[in-house]
């Protein structure tokens, strides 16, 4: 395998790691390091969406004990289905928009552009929403109502536009519909499981004939790299959000996308 390409995988898995729960788009952000590595062809593409399970699998791990006894108590604790329905209600909606809008939203939205512009109308929007009166009446995850997961899974919707961001638009989401900030963040994190499984399975699927044993290494690097980094940046921003808002992300997302749209600007196009 070709070093070369080990230390690409190594730099993406860091990337994915640390940008997917935190609320400036970890599609939008490997978008732009894989333009910028030469890393986009289709195999690209694939290991991409594979990260994703390392990034994920950490969320399993960090709340596995909590997976473990809502599952074990599904039969007899009304808590535990309430979750359970919560969340299946919040990944409905995008699910069912995902499978419509896939094809096309791979052909024509994936560049740095369009990402470029979500990072930034992203970005706005949470300033926007910061600014509002909050007045957080669900400060446990039992709390939640089946209409307020609905309204938080119709936000996440607004992720297939590559850049958007999946945590930013699920926690906003969550913030407008009443969630305290902590509440807010660990909906977003439980709902990435189904979210990020079905969507991450659905692509290997159908990219598998793209793959083969020489790329394993590549891989597992990406993997690993990708679990470890969102291990440390799930912890901490756990104790970022217990005393800050989000208005230094939405700064970062305007900026990063300004920059972004002059590096990538068409000929001709501003200066």
């Amino acid at each position: 395998m070709d070093i070369t390409l080990l230390l690409k995988g190594l730099a993406l898995g860091i990337v994915e790691g640390i940008t997917e729960f935190i609320p400036v788009s970890s599609t939008g952000h490997l978008v732009l390091a894989g333009d910028l590595l030469g890393f986009d062809d289709e195999k690209a593409k694939v290991f991409e969406v594979f990260i994703q399970l390392g990034a994920i699998l950490s969320v399993v791990w960090i709340y596995r004990e909590r997976i473990l006894v809502a599952l074990k108590g599904l039969p007899d604790r009304k808590e535990a289905r309430s979750l359970a329905m919560n969340v299946m209600m919040a990944f409905l909606p995008a699910a069912f928009l995902g499978l419509l809008t896939h094809k096309a939203i791979k052909a024509y939205l994936f560049n740095p552009i369009t990402v470029a512009g979500a990072l930034i109308a992203g970005g706005v929007a949470i300033l926007l929403i910061e600014k509002m009166d909050h007045r957080a009446h669900v400060k446990e995850l039992d709390g939640i109502t089946l209409r307020q997961a609905l309204g938080v899974g119709i936000a996440q919707c607004l992720a297939l536009f590559p850049g958007v961001s999946r945590s930013g638009a699920t926690i906003m989401g969550g913030l407008v519909t009443g969630f305290d900030r902590k509440i807010a963040v660990e909906f977003s994190f439980f709902l990435a499981i189904p979210t990020m499984f079905a969507a991450t399975g659905y692509d290997l699927l159908k990219n598998l004939q793209a793959l083969s044993a020489a790329d394993l290494p590549l891989f597992l690097v990406g993997f690993m790299t990708a679990f470890f980094s969102a291990l440390v940046v799930i912890k901490a921003f756990l104790g970022y959000v217990s005393k800050h808002d989000f208005s230094g992300f939405a700064y970062y997302r305007i900026v990063f996308g300004l920059l972004v749209l002059v590096a990538y600007r068409p000929k001709g196009w501003l200066f």
